[in-house]
């Protein structure tokens, strides 16, 4: 059975709240143990709406638990969504303060910048690929509103798939014949020491697939991935945590890098 409109804008307010004030709020699905997915999507997508109408744009897409290990864990058979604003996007070289997030951990993507509209159902990695302006490295750093540090697929849905911010490259590199995205290579460093190593692939086989994925999920709830947005096609390497005085950076074969420093 849905939640109720009421219970609906409740949860909203409460994950507003924590967010606005850094304090987190008891896990939703064990107040609300009949919620399912479709439920998490709702509250999520209205919480973004609530930002909209407060002023915030809405600028990119993110794709999570691209990993089959990752939903084997969870016990999931597919990634997860979330809405990213403006206001949760920051520039390479701005020392970004750690202390606005509770559990700030961060990991490496591929970007895709849309030149045109995608609507599911249907898409394909050949539409995918065809509605795409270019390619960009970025990063991602993941924080939850919630007090549990590993929360269950409703609960992190729910809190907008546990996105943080995000750090887009400086660096936009059209999709030409030579560029194969599932073999492109990445290294990800923390304080200048090589932590991982990657390629595209992680990313469901071909970073152009979660895209896909995404867009006909989307469609699902009645939403266009638009003309303009990013998407974020998913973590290729495991997350770090991210302490005051760290600095990362993620540099991909042929698409550039991205860095970031926290204080």
């Amino acid at each position: 059975m849905p939640i109720s409109e009421k219970d609906l804008m409740q949860i909203v307010r409460e994950l507003l709240e924590a967010e606005a004030t850094c304090r987190p709020i008891d896990e939703i699905s064990q107040r609300y143990p009949g919620m399912t997915i479709d439920d998490a999507y709702a509250v999520q997508i209205k919480t973004i709406d609530e930002k909209v109408k407060a002023g915030s744009v809405v600028v990119g897409r993110k794709i999570g638990l691209t990993s089959k290990a990752m939903q084997a864990l969870i016990g999931i058979d597919e990634p997860d969504f979330g809405i990213i604003v403006d206001s949760k996007v920051y520039r390479e070289g701005e020392a970004i303060p750690a202390g606005s997030m509770r559990v700030p951990r961060i990991e490496a993507e591929i970007g895709f910048l849309l030149k045109e509209d995608l609507q599911g159902p249907g898409v394909n990695v050949v539409d995918v690929l065809a509605a795409t302006a270019g390619v960009m490295p970025l990063l991602e750093v993941k924080d939850t509103r919630l007090k549990t540090l590993k929360p269950n697929i409703i609960d992190a849905i729910a809190d907008n798939a546990t996105s943080g911010i995000v750090i887009l490259g400086g660096k936009l590199t059209p999709l030409t014949a030579d560029i194969d995205l599932r073999l492109v290579g990445m290294i990800f460093e923390q304080n200048g020491e090589i932590i991982s190593t990657a390629t595209g692939a992680e990313a469901l086989g071909n970073p152009a697939e979660p895209v896909a994925w995404l867009a006909n999920k989307m469609g699902r709830y009645g939403i266009t991935l638009k003309k303009g947005e990013f998407v974020m096609s998913g973590g290729l390497t495991k997350a770090l945590e991210v302490k005051p005085g760290s600095s990362f950076k993620a540099t991909f074969d042929r698409l550039g890098s991205v860095s970031a420093l926290f204080k």
